[in-house]
């Protein structure tokens, strides 16, 4: 069984569609949704949730249309947004309070477990809180009531290097439980890199691609070369440009550039900024 399906789905405001799209998250993997502001990242993620309504289109989550039973279903997700909220005032015991009469699985000794390993001071107000304690703080909340599903939306963007390697570590320990799933957005792609089995990528509220990373690794290089040495290589290996007065740069499908040319490693942000640049273009 997957952790998540969504098939054609569509979901229109004033200026802005998410088109069509179609995606699977694996039992036991980690999916990083990428793209711009406004590609429809936390669209997604609040169609997911069911928060808005869909135009068309199903989602599956944990085997079940997220239409169906889904409160009874929400115990088994785990949801982290851009921000942490909880009231000012409360501090840690507060908290776990709140979401033992909140959680049928509230797992009071787990959340305890979290807060010491993430260093959470246990008296200290909220509102004192940094940012980065803040996010440790949710993300220890939503990964102590048993969920099998994480739903992580910028859950790390503007907190610092180690804090980052904190959670992203907590997030490889989550899924070793081949039961656990997590989707996770982010802008920092080398994070992504770091942890996702597959990448998801939105632009401008359609899917481009939805791929197994080391696929898209295998697949595409960084072939940088002279402008008379560039017309020798087929348009069909290439799938975005850039060029300055020395040479082109472009990313290429490996497999298609002909013998002897050079084609170093693409990171996944080299493919989704040429793809990106190369779909503007069209």
């Amino acid at each position: 069984m997957s952790a998540l399906v969504i098939k054609n789905l569509s979901k229109s405001y004033k200026g802005f569609k998410l088109d069509n799209i179609s995606l699977t998250l694996p039992k036991g993997c980690i999916l990083g949704l990428i793209g711009e502001n406004g590609a429809g990242k936390s669209t997604t993620i609040k169609l997911i949730l069911n928060t808005i309504r869909r135009d068309s289109g199903s989602i599956d989550v944990l085997g079940e249309d997220n239409k169906k039973n889904f409160e009874e279903k929400k115990e088994d997700i785990g949801v982290v947004l851009d921000e942490a909220y909880f009231p000012e005032t409360f501090t840690v015991k507060h908290v776990n309070i709140v979401m033992k009469n909140t959680y049928k699985n509230w797992d009071q000794e787990l959340f305890y477990r979290y807060i010491e390993k993430l260093s959470l001071p246990h008296d200290k107000a909220f509102k004192e809180f940094s940012r980065g304690m803040k996010m440790k703080l949710a993300i220890a909340a939503a990964l102590s009531h048993k969920a099998k599903l994480l739903l992580l939306d910028e859950a790390t963007s503007g907190l610092d290097p180690i804090a980052r390697d904190e959670i992203l570590n907590i997030i490889n320990e989550f899924t070793r439980d081949e039961n656990n799933s997590v989707l996770i957005s982010s802008h920092i792609l080398s994070d992504l890199e770091k942890i996702c089995d597959y990448i998801a990528f939105l632009h401008k509220g359609k899917l481009v691609f939805c791929e197994e990373k080391d696929i898209l690794l295998e697949k595409y290089g960084i072939l940088k070369c002279s402008k008379s040495d560039f017309a020798a290589v087929s348009p069909e290996a290439v799938k975005g440009t850039r060029e300055n007065s020395y040479c082109i740069e472009a990313l290429v499908e490996r497999a298609k550039v002909p013998f002897g040319f050079a084609v170093d490693r693409a990171s996944i942000e080299d493919i989704i900024v040429f793809l990106a640049r190369e779909g503007a273009k069209r």
